[in-house]
């Protein structure tokens, strides 16, 4: 398994299947499970595969780039599909805009990677310097977050989907390292004391999580509620 599915199991405990073809992903969950809402994970091009609501999520800061489609840009489709999704989520952004919902990434824990140990925010000082490590599409985000909790992050950005050793991330001076739980994954076999990851919590807004409740209750009358 890859990074994401692996964090998703552990944070979750849902059941997970990797399949290039996802519909063949589908069928194998509901021969082994009775799911009533099935989530697949950049799963819009794989048309073959139907559904119900499509969201899309986009980071605020850096939108849709130059708007042009791989390789000449970041885009996967043209931006006129957009207009086909049920709705639009922007991570970063502060409110709800007439294109799509409000959502954050709100840092809620730090958690030691060898000890399993979780710890408040206010564990490291202000001003507390840190190694920080981030493997991931926007590594300057996670530095910006650190920034925000009045850290000093000492940044080493890595590419997504970076593979790690100890000896990689064995950096001067000796100084507490702070990391995505993404990557923590990948290392907790070889961490040292001093290694942390910073738990986020997906907080979408007000108007989303209504919204997405009532598209629940349209697709799964009856269903209970939390």
């Amino acid at each position: 398994a890859g990074d994401e599915p692996l964090l998703i199991v552990q944070r979750t405990g849902v059941p997970l299947m990797i399949d290039p073809d996802r519909s063949r992903a589908v069928q194998a969950l509901l021969a082994s499970d009775a799911p009533d809402l099935i989530l697949c994970d950049d799963g819009m091009q794989h048309y073959r595969l139907a559904r119900d609501l499509e969201l899309v999520l986009i980071d605020a800061a850096r939108g849709l780039g130059n708007r042009r489609c791989l390789p000449a840009g970041p885009l996967r489709e043209p931006a006129e599909r957009l207009a086909e999704a049920d709705a639009v989520l922007f991570n970063g952004a502060e409110a709800d805009c007439d294109d799509g919902f409000a959502f954050q990434l709100r840092p809620s824990a730090l958690i030691n990677l060898r000890r399993g140990e979780r710890r408040d925010l206010d564990l490291f000082p202000a001003g507390q310097a840190v190694h920080a490590v981030a493997g991931i599409g926007n590594p300057q985000r996670f530095f910006n977050t650190l920034l925000g909790l009045n850290w000093q992050p000492v940044p080493h950005p890595f590419a997504d989907h970076a593979p790690y050793s100890r000896e990689v991330l064995s950096f001067s001076p000796p100084l507490p390292l702070v990391m995505t739980e993404k990557d923590a994954v990948k290392c907790r076999p070889f961490a040292a004391d001093d290694w942390w990851y910073l738990a986020v919590d997906a907080v979408p807004s007000q108007a989303f999580v209504a919204w997405f409740d009532a598209e629940l209750d349209r697709l799964l009358p009856g269903r209970p509620r939390p």
